[in-house]
């Protein structure tokens, strides 16, 4: 039995399916833009499209990630946390002890790369359920930030970061042009490539997927290290948007990523979604967030608001998909 086979063996429906949970979101967002631009005049200026812009990028090059993650049945809460120690160290790294810059990116990346690695580790040697381990890093890896640098934040002064986190390529913001790079290469990886099918296999039924001499194993533990490696790249390009290394960054950011991947139609089941749809849930949760903020409410209450959303996206995920229950 080939990859092909585990992945087309659902009925054709589920196809039709997802391509009405797509139109539906690009609807919604279509309707969010509308809605904005009337209660706010400051929504569609330039410098705040370009914000809205800015802020979808750190969400959805881990949302790439986040959906390899949940695609294959797992969960990874600790990305935020992640961020946070990798902007921590790279400011220690280059103010403090003096690396230049390639340097101490390298020495970020690996640690996001260590990360994940230990938590796909974890999960296919020691069995620890992911949501265990990413929970476990989710507060160490936060305190470590911390540690490392006495709660404050360590000013980064150079001229190459500060163009990756202010510059702009033919009027486009550096992050931006990043953003749809790492959507197009997750999108190819996701439809093009062994590995990719082999995700969604997985997702379906790690069983069947292991008796078609998928490496079950071996792709779990990569799912986990291009999400912390996409975690720690984030962190770097927060240090450049902010020009400092800080600890205290991306709280929440890990709940907003992982909203942004079901509202695009991933199911928390494993095995249905994709990167396609991650796009459209990086755009509606980031320019609901941005409403929010323009129309002066509440932080606690906007929680409520994407929280709602989220539930509904689910609910209406597992209607589509059948998977509510019949007991």
């Amino acid at each position: 039995m080939s990859v092909n086979t585990l992945t087309q063996s659902r009925p054709g429906s589920r196809r039709m399916l997802k391509r009405l949970s797509r139109t539906g979101l690009l609807a919604g967002l279509v309707v969010l833009f509308v809605v904005g631009a009337l209660l706010s005049p400051a929504f569609l200026s330039v410098p705040n499209q370009l914000n809205i812009l800015r802020q979808a990028a750190f969400v959805g090059i881990i949302a790439c990630g986040m959906t390899y993650v949940i695609l294959a049945g797992e969960i990874d809460i600790s990305v935020g946390s992640l961020v946070a120690l990798s902007s921590a160290l790279l400011g220690v790294m280059m103010t403090k002890l003096g690396y230049p810059l390639p340097v101490a990116i390298l020495a970020v990346l690996v640690v996001g790369m260590v990360s994940g690695l230990l938590t796909g580790l974890a999960r296919v040697f020691f069995g620890v359920p992911s949501f265990i381990s990413t929970l476990a890093l989710y507060l160490a890896l936060r305190g470590l930030a911390q540690i490392i640098t006495g709660s404050l934040p360590i000013v980064i002064d150079n001229p190459v970061l500060r163009f990756f986190g202010n510059g702009r390529m033919a009027g486009i913001p550096v992050q931006v042009i990043i953003l749809l790079a790492v959507f197009a290469i997750a999108f190819f990886v996701s439809r093009k490539t062994t590995f990719g099918r082999s995700i969604y296999a997985i997702g379906g039924n790690a069983k069947a997927a292991r008796l078609a001499g998928i490496p079950v194993d071996r792709v779990r533990i990569l799912i986990f290290v291009i999400t912390g490696v996409l975690a720690a790249f984030v962190g770097i390009l927060l240090s450049a948007r902010l020009e400092a290394g800080n600890a205290n960054i991306a709280t929440g950011l890990e709940f907003e990523v992982i909203a942004a991947v079901i509202v695009g139609g991933t199911s928390l089941a494993g095995g249905h979604g994709g990167i396609a749809g991650t796009f459209l849930g990086v755009l509606f949760i980031t320019v609901l967030s941005n409403i929010l903020v323009l129309l002066g409410v509440d932080p606690f209450a906007q929680d409520v608001v994407r929280g709602a959303i989220v539930l509904l996206a689910v609910l209406i995920a597992n209607i589509q998909t059948g998977e509510t229950r019949k007991d």
